[in-house]
């Protein structure tokens, strides 16, 4: 049989074009379709027959061009310069694009997805001699207020013949040589389909924090965990997954746009480089790498691009970072897979999508966790996934499909959205698995009781939610006392606890200490108004009490201050209900 690796255009349907003659190609393969030499990956073989996802706009393509395999999957290239880039969906810098082809992307374009010219200052952290395996630290170089440890392929190990000493070279450059004659440069490649492998993974233990009290008190995700969070049109997941990106504790941010509007994703390349970033005041493009493919890109690179992000995403994890990855949305990606899976021909399931949507999104998603790598370092992986459910069907496919997987679900709510409460996640919607695993952690380095306060105010919410279907009905005059004080609560609870103003510089983020000393500023208020109830007091009375005021303003007061206040607080709280009677 000849190995034949190129072959002709038989036929094309949108971004599917199948090639005839591909004896030696490879599933999976990189192929460059027609004379244009447009980008494409093989994801189907019959025969001498490829079937060819390609990532680029097909218009203008005949039957009867050039097809030509690569040999390689669709793979990534690994080094320093990625922090403060901006790549499309195969990571293809948009800046050096635009150099090349002006405001619009051209067809064919071949572009290095690292500056090969820029010199980095290499300091060697291993000897001549020294035995290294897969994923093993070289050296360090300084990358922005960021070490960038250069790492040994996954795939690569041996004994050290030579290494380069201390001093300036690029990516391209040799910096060590192991005795069987493998070349080590500071960048390698690696496929985007293919996990990195690790030592092995780690049970999780640390919180992933986010800034948000809705979040780190009452649905927490771990570090290394998966989260989901579905909306409708317009409720905030764009948002709170780029208040997540800014003020969550990972150390390096990927931020995937994937398949998101033109306008949305504007904002989001104009905005993020203007943010600062609160951990060291620098901008917070020089710890983030952005993936942009908006909607109107070609749909196949769509598809890829989740795999390139989660790929960058391993990549400092195995220097022993932790990393978040936001995924915006996996809605626009299963999209992707449906149209590609309608122009292949494929039986559909439901809704039209292929019947291995639930297995692909299970393998992206479980490239999240916390783990220990076969350097030796510990990171990990943290998934957010926002989820576009069709006029906020929460039963469609993509949604239950991911429900399944993930172990945080952050619900969000386009009522909550349009009365402008921040975050407009609901409470009574959303759930996270890992509450029970992080009680330790929250018990030692927040507090004893900070479980059982939770579960008090999660009680309350309740309460306060099944007595608003009342007050629909029959109004509030008809409630008890003891009744009206739990809907108060509640709403103080919503208003000055679960919602944060995004606009202040000191409510934007909270730290979990402010957080446990809210929840027992307003469950002091909860406990002592109760007690006056039983004492004689009217609900009135404590409704119309100053200290509600100073509730209020708790969560605007500095982390510097807010100690003090609250012993204030606290002290008031003690004083306050005593002699009110009827």
């Amino acid at each position: 049989m000849t190995q034949n690796k190129s072959g002709v255009v038989q036929s094309i349907a949108g971004p599917a074009v199948i090639a005839d003659g591909m004896y030696g190609a490879k599933m999976y393969d990189i192929v460059r379709v027609g004379t244009e030499r447009l980008v494409g990956e093989i994801i189907r073989l019959d025969g001498n027959t490829a079937f060819v996802q390609v990532y680029e706009d097909t218009s203008g393509l005949t039957v009867g061009e050039p097809v030509e395999t690569t040999g390689l999957p669709l793979s990534v290239e690994l080094g320093p310069g990625m922090l403060n880039g901006i790549y499309d969906g195969i990571q293809r810098p948009l800046d050096k694009i635009r150099e090349l082809s002006g405001d619009f992307i051209a067809r064919g374009i071949e572009v290095s997805s690292l500056d090969r010219t820029r010199m980095w200052n290499f300091t060697p952290s291993v000897q001549v001699g020294d035995e290294v395996i897969g994923s093993a630290i070289l050296g360090t170089v300084p990358e922005f207020a960021f070490t960038h440890k250069i790492l040994v392929p996954p795939e690569s190990s041996g004994r050290i013949r030579s290494i380069v000493p201390a001093g300036e070279y690029n990516i391209d450059d040799t910096i060590a040589e192991l005795e069987d004659g493998t070349k080590l440069r500071m960048a390698h490649y690696w496929p985007v389909r293919a996990p990195r492998p690790v030592a092995k993974k780690l049970d999780p233990s640390l919180p992933f924090l986010t800034g948000m009290r809705i979040l780190d008190v009452l649905f927490p995700l771990v570090m290394g965990g998966a989260a989901a969070i579905p909306g409708p049109f317009g409720s905030g997941k764009t948002v709170t997954q780029q208040s997540v990106a800014k003020y969550g504790n990972a150390d390096i941010v990927v931020y995937v746009g994937c398949g998101e509007r033109g306008n949305e994703m504007t904002d989001v390349l104009v905005e993020f480089p203007e943010l600062e970033d609160p951990k060291t005041g620098n901008p917070l493009m020089q710890r983030t790498i952005l993936i942009a493919n908006t909607s109107n890109m070609p749909v196949a690179a769509r598809e890829a691009s989740v795999y390139t992000g989660i790929t960058l995403a391993e990549y400092f994890r195995d220097q022993g970072y932790s990393v978040s990855l936001m995924a915006d949305s996996t809605s626009r990606w299963a999209e992707a897979l449906r149209e590609i899976s309608s122009r292949l021909e494929e039986m559909p399931a439901e809704e039209g999508y292929p019947p291995y949507l639930g297995a692909k999104l299970a393998a992206f998603y479980e490239r999240a966790g916390a783990v220990k790598t076969l350097g030796g370092e510990d990171g990990a992986v943290s998934v957010i996934g926002a989820v576009s459910p069709a006029g906020g069907d929460m039963s469609e496919p993509v949604t239950q499909a991911t429900l399944r997987i993930t172990g945080a679900f952050w619900r969000l709510d386009a009522g909550l959205a349009r009365r402008r409460h921040f975050p407009a996640i609901n409470w009574n919607g959303s759930y996270s698995l890992f509450t029970p695993i992080l009680d330790g952690w929250y018990r030692k380095n927040v507090g004893a009781d900070f479980p059982e306060l939770r579960q008090r105010i999660q009680n309350i919410l309740q309460e306060e939610a099944s007595l608003q279907e009342v007050v629909q009905l029959v109004g509030p005059d008809a409630l008890q006392d003891n009744e009206r004080l739990i809907i108060e609560a509640g709403r103080m609870l919503r208003q000055d606890f679960l919602q944060q103003n995004g606009f202040d510089a000191v409510d934007a983020s909270s730290s979990m200490p402010k957080n446990y000393g809210l929840m027992k500023m307003f469950l002091k208020f909860y406990e002592e108004a109760g007690s006056a109830l039983k004492d004689g007091a009217t609900i009135d009375d404590i409704i119309q009490n100053p200290v509600i005021e100073k509730l209020a303003r708790a969560r605007y007061v500095a982390e510097t201050e807010f100690n003090a206040y609250g012993e204030g607080v606290m002290d008031e709280l003690d004083q306050t209900f005593k002699g009110v009677t009827a």
